[in-house]
């Protein structure tokens, strides 16, 4: 994951906001690859500390290194769901992820990040890009349309925080990044039913379903949505690039410019884990169409990324979701854990 880098990784002390979590586990993973130890990574605790408190995040910068201020904050800490989670939860949704970057990135500023030449790394969500967007969705188009309404809250709150770093570069001359990964998945994910998003979802339905011996699944929607999705080892590798190459809040896409409707995917997650095969997978898939499919369509135009990160995704689709059956596979007791 390392290459050639605009910044002395083995001199940064970096907090990593949600580094416990799904993305944080393989940014960590990256920065230990990039030579950064353990003892320069400083990652917040929920129960130490609630990001969304003023008091709380300054503790955090007070805290981090003991007395030695953080030259990088990468923040990754989200409050996030699928379609339902993001349905039962748009004002706690929007407060929680609105508060968060508001008190991070103001903490950042009193307490010296600027005077340092420090960098704060804001990663944000496609949720905010306009429902009707043009395929593939690319960063000018971000303002063009409102966000589709069950997502809108989570997104707009994160689309808020890309104008406060860009607000604080015009200010105060803050340097910052600010990336939009589409959907991810991978080792690690949260494979909760209630909260997760597709893909872990749908690898537990066809798990659990095999398990029981189960003739059919249920599925939500119509299957007539697409949607784009990235290994979380390159998006991590994305995000610790723009960290090391972007000064300014420009947002950037992170995907590989590949897209598949969801009927596919439920099809080779099915085949994958060996719930059908190709000759039954109609007869045992059972769409509710009474259940919403989201955005219509979502799939990345990653032109800036390679421009200006000279930055591409390396795994492929079908490899990536056979690696990630295969970790759920051998660490279900880890994921059952994280529910």
């Amino acid at each position: 994951m390392a290459g050639q880098t605009g910044i002395d990784w083995g001199s940064q002390r970096v907090i990593v906001t949600g580094g416990a979590g799904f993305l944080g586990r393989h940014i960590v993973e990256g920065l230990h690859a990039r030579g950064v130890g353990d003892e320069r990574i400083f990652i917040p605790r929920r129960k130490d500390y609630d990001l969304t408190e003023k008091d709380d995040c300054a503790r955090l910068y007070a805290d981090a290194f003991g007395g030695d201020e953080p030259t990088l904050v990468l923040h990754l800490a989200a409050e996030v769901g699928g379609i339902g989670a993001n349905r039962e939860n748009p004002g706690r949704y929007f407060y929680a992820n609105m508060a968060m970057a508001l008190h991070l990135i103001e903490q950042a500023r009193e307490t010296g990040l600027i005077d340092r030449g420090g960098k704060f790394v804001q990663v944000g969500t496609i949720c905010a890009y306009p429902k009707f967007t043009p395929v593939p969705f690319k960063e000018e188009e971000l303002w063009n349309g409102y966000p589709e309404e069950t997502n809108a809250p989570y997104g707009v709150a994160k689309k808020a925080a890309w104008q406060m770093l860009d607000a604080y570069r015009l200010q105060y001359g803050m340097r910052s990044s600010y990336l939009l990964p589409v959907n991810l998945y991978g080792p690690w994910d949260n494979f909760n039913l209630h909260s997760s998003h597709v893909i872990p979802a749908l690898i537990r339905k066809c798990v659990e379903a095999m398990d029981r011996g189960d003739e059919s699944l249920e599925v939500w929607g119509t299957g007539s949505a697409s949607r784009e999705f990235l290994f979380v080892e390159d998006a991590a590798d994305g995000i610790l690039t723009a960290a090391e190459k972007l000064d300014d809040p420009t947002p950037v896409n992170l995907g590989t410019n590949f897209e598949i409707t969801i009927r596919d995917l439920v099809h080779l997650i099915a085949k994958l884990t060996g719930f059908a095969s190709e000759d039954t997978i109609e007869e045992r898939i059972r769409w509710d169409a009474t259940k919403p499919d989201g955005q219509p369509r979502r799939c990345l135009d990653v032109q800036r990324a390679i421009e200006r990160m000279d930055w591409r995704a390396k795994v492929g689709f079908e490899e990536g979701l056979q690696r990630t059956i295969d970790w759920f596979r051998t660490h279900r007791e880890d994921a059952d854990a994280r529910l």
